[in-house]
């Protein structure tokens, strides 16, 4: 009969100390701690705690834990965020025509995270088929598509290619199971807006289990588990399985513009943005808009430790004293740059990512009231965020906008207190009747202008430009859409 073996640690340093080797091992992640009772320890519970260690996968943990609120953060260095008042005219025109160039020569993709429903605003339809009660009374899917439109057209005349058709950005829109099929319908419906068929497409995000607050499966009925979505940061894995990140190569996409679907001021495919993140020679970049006021409820960029990496911090994992915190240098708040879900990314920065998220496995908890076989039960859903990707970054650049001309969530009913269809429409028109009065315009209204405004279709104007020709002189009655 095989004798039985003492425990790895006892056999390998004479019954006195821990195996070196894998004590080195912990103490490159901080964990030597786990041996601290060693000596209190039988033969057989030393074994035990041996074999334990050498089945963790220590790398992973550590990336794991790292992304715990108890970690340090620091504020986002002032090298890394371009703000509005440093920014010249010279860089701005600079930026747009490099994007331009580069969109003229296909190397932009758009990738639009549409997976949700509009059950806050009291529609069980996909969030992009909204509409907010605009004059043109078009959805959120209907603007972006001519915004991708009016780029098409100004990147063509900036590089005499000719017509708009001659150069076309490519728009990759992630669903959910929920939302797939309505979404394409809408498409098909309202004939892709204007783009053709085959330069949009369309794909799944995953889902996955949701779960008692002891790690059990919650069964939705008796034979299916409950599952909800992966969160926004599905989508690295869901380009990964779809092999679309093969599709943009091919296409010869090198950069990737993503947003959130529920913007109605988002510049997609901005040129700007695009040409200064080449210009930054950057992995990843985010745009950005100064917190309003401390306790906002926004989540914020941060860099874990010193010399970190960037990241975003949820509102509520930020301590009241930091979220207060003022840089005595800026006048600004120590952690002021707001998330707004509006980032670029290079192709070959999303490979790594959806490599490195799903070896990783980072998910964040939310609890929820989860479908039962029991009724609503609270649960726990697991969600990966879209802002996960930002430690694999390299290099991280911030890109400051203002609210008031690139943000306009539409997240709740009208009559709640913000982010509602009402607040977004009213952001929309304020901003386009100021276009409307720099490019020598006048309006009338019946009403309060500040409940009113004017609407400029993507068709005359992407942010402002070209407006001279069709408004100089001309009096518009508020509300109403201007178009060609």
């Amino acid at each position: 009969m095989r004798e039985p073996q003492g425990a790895v640690g006892v056999e390998t340093n004479n019954g006195t100390m821990p195996p070196q080797a894998l004590l080195e091992r912990l103490k490159d992640y901080g964990q030597e701690d786990a041996f601290a009772l060693w000596d209190e320890l039988s033969p057989e519970e030393r074994d035990l705690l041996v074999k334990d260690m050498e089945s963790l996968d220590l790398p992973r943990i550590d990336r794991i834990i790292r992304w715990l609120p108890a970690a340090a953060i620091e504020p986002v260095p002032e090298s890394s965020v371009s703000t509005v008042e440093e920014r010249s005219l010279e860089h701005r025109e600079r930026w747009w025509k490099m994007g331009l160039k580069a969109i003229s020569e296909g190397k932009l993709g758009v990738l639009l995270l549409s997976g949700g429903q509009g059950t806050r605003l009291g529609s069980s339809d996909p969030k992009g088929c909204f509409n907010i009660g605009l004059p043109s009374a078009k959805s959120l899917f209907q603007l972006q598509a001519e915004r991708i439109l009016c780029v098409q057209r100004l990147a063509a005349q900036a590089t005499n290619e000719g017509s708009a058709g001659s150069v076309q950005i490519h728009w990759y829109i992630m669903t959910s199971p929920f939302t797939d099929d309505a979404t394409r319908k809408f498409f098909e419906s309202h004939k892709f807006f204007g783009l053709e068929a085959d330069q949009v497409t369309f794909f799944q995000q995953g889902t996955i289990p949701c779960v008692s607050k002891d790690g059990r499966f919650i069964m939705e009925t008796p034979y299916r588990v409950s599952k909800a979505p992966d969160g926004n940061g599905g989508v690295y894995s869901a380009l990964k399985s779809s092999r679309l990140l093969e599709d943009m190569a091919t296409r010869g996409i090198k950069y990737v513009d993503c947003y959130g679907v529920d913007n109605a001021l988002v510049r997609v495919a901005d040129p700007t943005f695009l040409g200064y993140f080449m210009d930054k020679g950057v992995a990843a970049a985010a745009k950005v808009v100064r917190k309003a006021y401390p306790q906002e409820n926004v989540g914020v960029f941060v860099r874990r430790g010193k010399g970190g990496p960037l990241t975003v911090v949820e509102y509520s994992e930020l301590d009241t004293s930091l979220a207060s915190a003022i840089n005595q240098e800026t006048g600004r708040l120590r952690f002021c740059w707001s998330n707004v879900c509006l980032h670029m990314f290079s192709l070959d920065f999303l490979n790594q990512v959806a490599s490195g998220l799903e070896k990783d496995s980072i998910y964040h908890l939310a609890e929820k009231k989860i479908p039962s076989i029991h009724g609503q039960t609270m649960g726990l859903k697991l969600e990966q965020f879209i802002f996960d990707a930002f430690p694999y970054a390299p290099s991280t650049a911030l890109f400051e906008v203002l609210r008031e001309e690139e943000f306009a969530p539409v997240k709740n009913a009208n009559g709640s207190n913000f982010d509602t269809p009402d607040s977004a429409r009213l952001l929309v028109l304020r901003l386009h009747s100021r276009w409307v009065v720099a490019a020598g315009g006048f309006l009338t209204h019946s009403v309060p202008l500040y409940l009113t405004g004017v609407e400029v279709s993507p068709q005359c104007s992407y942010a402002g430009e070209n407006l001279e020709a069709i408004c100089r002189g001309r009096t518009f009655h508020a509300p109403c859409e201007i178009t060609f």
